[in-house]
């Protein structure tokens, strides 16, 4: 083939990948024209049904669908409306799935007057946190925190305090195994060390998570009546979507090695590990340390097969965002870190918690 011909199929190749490329850049763009277009339109039905707000703000989390993130999200609801403001869960009316990035740059193109997020601490999100500080929209930090970014306040959880709770619970489980012990001489003597799991979510930056486990080895390690008595173990959860979680969680009861207790750091993991344990019929063998309040999970404690769970007062949890934002427009400051209440929910007292549920209900 001569030169010149080289160089012509070279200059129509080069043509045709510009071509595609520009294509693509188009159809990205009128995708997320369109996307910003029915946003704003959901927006403005949203003020015209419920009235003349003063301010507009968006609650972004990384599953919306969740029973803990839509009860933050009704908590702040009720506080924004005590304020003249309206907040909306961000992804809930859009069609499509978008991840918590694509729904920061949706707000921040919109421009709202507040932004409340809850995602993984990447250094994309951080930068989308200073882009939306950048163009004078706040920022509050739900959960997960992002202290080294233009945030103005963080919402969440004394995240030490509850690993220490759930240490507390480990010894409860195996002091109460000992007492069981002790009744036969046979398991006396053959007693085996309690595999003791912590299920971690993949994504290994999230310093919360980090902190409840520092909080749970310090109290079992520090009770030297339980010394020798337990081993704990970090089990990686792939938490890119329900399905992933749940396989990751059933692959546990495959091995010939299965925890004495699963501890779980959220609300996916802990229905997950509770339906595991019963389609495996380890119930009473296997002992569930949970997260979050769920009927689902009362229940399941209610029979015994979820030793304990931790509450998390996400209405309140939700108000701290909503009156974060406000103090920075009324006086600009406000609290660099609101902590919700916690509470532990066991056998002892979860029919207290499911009647109040059966109340809110009839309400």
């Amino acid at each position: 083939m001569s030169s010149s011909k080289k160089n012509l199929n070279n200059k129509i190749g080069r043509r045709l990948l510009l071509t595609i490329l520009l294509s693509f850049i188009l159809v990205v763009a009128i995708f997320i024209a369109m996307t910003l277009l029915r946003f704003n339109m959901t927006r403005k039905e949203n003020l015209s049904e419920v009235g003349s707000y003063d301010k507009y703000y968006v609650m972004i989390t990384d599953n919306y669908k969740s029973d803990f993130w839509q009860s933050v999200y009704k908590g702040a609801l009720e506080e924004a409306k005590k304020n003249n403001t309206y907040i909306d869960l961000l992804g809930e009316k859009l069609s499509g799935n978008y991840s918590s990035e694509d729904l920061m740059k949706i707000a921040i193109a919109s421009k709202v007057d507040g932004i409340v997020i809850s995602s993984t601490e990447s250094s994309h999100m951080a930068k989308l946190i200073d882009e939306a500080s950048k163009n004078d929209i706040p920022v509050v930090t739900l959960y997960i925190d992002h202290a080294d970014t233009s945030r103005i306040s963080f919402a969440g959880v004394g995240s030490f305090n509850i690993g220490r709770e759930y240490g507390r619970q480990v010894l409860n489980i195996i002091k109460e195994k000992r007492k069981e012990d002790f009744m036969e001489a046979s398991k006396m003597k053959n007693r085996k060390t309690m595999q003791i799991a912590v299920l971690v979510n993949s994504d290994s930056k999230d310093t919360g998570q980090n902190l409840i486990i520092s909080g749970l080895q310090e109290t079992i390690m520090g009770d030297k009546t339980s010394d020798s008595e337990f081993s704990v173990s970090l089990v990686t959860v792939e938490n890119t979507n329900a399905f992933s979680a749940e396989e990751s969680i059933r692959d546990i009861f495959l091995k010939k090695e299965i925890p004495d207790i699963l501890i779980c750091l959220n609300e996916l993991n802990t229905i997950c590990a509770y339906q595991a344990v019963v389609d495996h019929n380890k119930v009473g063998e296997v002992n569930i340390l949970g997260y979050h309040d769920s009927d689902m999970i009362l229940k399941a404690i209610d029979r015994g097969v979820i030793y304990a769970t931790i509450s998390i007062d996400t209405r309140q949890l939700g108000e701290y965002c909503v009156t974060a934002l406000s103090d920075y427009y009324e006086i600009g400051n406000t609290n660099q870190y609101y902590s919700a209440d916690v509470t532990l929910i066991n056998k002892d007292n979860v029919k207290n918690y499911m009647k109040k549920g059966e109340d809110n209900q009839n309400d």
